[in-house]
């Protein structure tokens, strides 16, 4: 689409910053000691940048640039935001490198985890994460992992994991579900819950946040008894 977005003269930029730090949206970086518009879609257009910049190195120009993005934007701030305030603990890593790593002996057993990132609370999951690329997303009650002991082999394999309990948490998960599965390019979503009540509310946030992304994913439900059954 032709749009009004801005273009920087690398000529005249001094590599002062000003306009880095006058974007809000976070369209501009600096890059070899030079502003570079690196998020074309970040650009709203509005201009902040331009009084900032003492040399005079950016300007309007009306061409060809995609749709400025506000979810793309708000997502990437809250994404700062949040890792501004995490402990180190909680900052998103892949563990895809343990498939090769020899397994742990436990109880007279080989057992291998087969988690594939971290963190893995709802509450603490990054919107954008390069392991949600191509991902089978697992959305899944804490408890459920205890009840199915066959949890890491049946659905932890091969997924992305999050886990939570609406009831404890007492939020709804609708909202940041259905950033993490509009933002992202999510193959599939599994739903593991458990056979009570409460364990509806997890059920229908993953539903929600599957209609509000506006995708098609194929999605499936999953219910585990207390003592640990498939139920369908």
């Amino acid at each position: 689409m032709k749009r009004t977005i801005i273009k920087i003269d690398s000529e005249k930029c001094n590599g002062c910053g000003a306009c880095a730090a006058a974007c809000h949206e976070g369209a501009i970086e600096m890059i070899g000691g030079k502003a570079v518009l690196t998020r074309e879609d970040y650009c709203d257009g509005l201009g902040d940048c331009l009084p900032a910049c003492p040399m005079d190195a950016i300007a309007f120009e009306e061409r060809e640039a995609p749709a400025y993005n506000e979810a793309a934007v708000l997502a990437a701030k809250a994404l700062k935001a949040a890792g501004s305030r995490s402990c180190p603990g909680s900052l998103a890593r892949s563990l895809r490198e343990k498939e090769a790593a020899p397994s742990e002996p436990a109880a007279g057993h080989s057992v291998k985890s087969q988690l594939a990132q971290w963190p893995v609370q709802i509450k603490l999951m990054p919107l954008q994460a390069p392991y949600y690329r191509d991902a089978n997303l697992l959305i899944a009650a804490d408890c459920s992992a205890y009840a199915y002991a066959s949890f890491h082999q049946d659905f932890i394999r091969n997924h992305v994991t999050l886990i939570g309990c609406p009831k404890l948490d007492a939020v709804d998960y609708t909202e940041k579900l259905t950033q993490i599965i509009a933002l992202n390019d999510i193959k599939s979503v599994t739903i593991v819950r458990m056979e009570v009540p409460c364990c509806g509310g997890l059920e229908h946030a993953a539903k929600e946040a599957l209609k509000a992304s506006g995708k098609f994913i194929p999605w499936r439900v999953v219910t585990v008894s207390a003592d640990g059954r498939i139920l369908d």
